[in-house]
């Protein structure tokens, strides 16, 4: 299955192919500054999985609260930020899930930033739920799940 996401002017693109290897629910200040949001939701492929970037980005590169090297990229034309590259998951591209414009996309089945979110937002109990985005057990669990080779299930 291919996927395309882009920003709100279409000119910023990303092609990804198979399903996302983690969908996350960020609470943290940075994601919240990002998306003019109270969270932002994010999809995380292996980079072999991307198939193709197109049309011209900026980036802004910060540090996490936890000291991790963010590097987001940017529509320059209407600001959108569609994609990045995040110290805790390398090997892996961050997608804007809101930028596949699917309402079909796998849900987020964790949520980071906890202690940075919103009081009245709830998720639901039966997500990995972080306080911070320092792994649990739990979600060293989840992460190891990520890490394995994926099985593709051909059509019958």
């Amino acid at each position: 299955m291919e996927r395309r996401a882009s920003c709100s002017c279409g000119q910023l693109c990303i092609h990804t192919r198979d399903e996302p290897r983690l969908v996350v629910a960020c609470s943290c200040l940075s994601c919240q500054k990002r998306t003019g949001s109270v969270f932002g939701v994010s999809s995380y492929f292996d980079n072999d999985q991307i198939m193709k970037i197109s049309g011209q980005s900026k980036a802004y590169s910060s540090l996490s609260e936890d000291g991790r090297l963010n590097t987001r990229y940017f529509c320059p034309a209407c600001g959108s930020t569609v994609y990045w590259y995040t110290g805790l998951f390398k090997g892996k591209t961050g997608v804007a899930v809101g930028c596949f414009a699917d309402p079909l996309f796998p849900k987020p089945t964790a949520a980071s930033w906890m202690r940075s979110k919103h009081e009245w937002v709830y998720f639901p109990q039966h997500w990995c739920l972080m306080q911070r985005q320092t792994p649990s057990p739990e979600y060293l669990e989840a992460f190891k799940r990520i890490q394995q080779p994926r099985k593709l299930i051909e059509p019958a």
